[in-house]
Formats: structure tokens, sequence, C-alpha cells
């Protein structure tokens, strides 16, 4: 996904690199953040993706580690 649709403010990206360092996570999980996050925006008829989105993909992020889905 292009960066030109991805881009963050300065809490996301701050937000995004603590929960990198924080969890361990790889860039592909990068990746998939911001692709649902992307999501969860574009779902809400948003043109940028606020903190709140980049929230809720890191949470369904947490969860898929827990073996929450199965």
């Amino acid at each position: 996904m292009g960066q030109e649709m991805c881009q963050l403010h300065t809490a996301g990206i701050t937000l995004l690199k603590t929960t990198m360092e924080g969890l361990q996570l790889s860039a592909r999980a990068y990746d998939q953040i911001l692709k649902v996050a992307r999501t969860c925006a574009d779902l809400s008829r948003s043109e940028g993706i606020d903190i709140q989105y980049l929230a809720e993909s890191i949470q369904y992020r947490s969860l898929e580690r827990e073996g929450w889905a199965g």
C-alpha cells in the first residue's frame, strides 16, 4: 500500500513506534497494522488515519498474537 494512503500524524507515529518496540513486532506486522488502520478509517469515511484507527488496529493485532481468534 502506498505511503500517500497511509500517512500518520506525529501522535500516530509515536504510538506505532512504541508498539513495535514494546511488542517486538516485525516489519510485516507494521504493514498489516497500517493496512487494517487504513481500512478502519475508510469504513468511517475518514480521509486520514487518525490515532483512534491506529489504536483499533493495534488492538486487533494484540488479539491475534494472544490466539484469541482460535
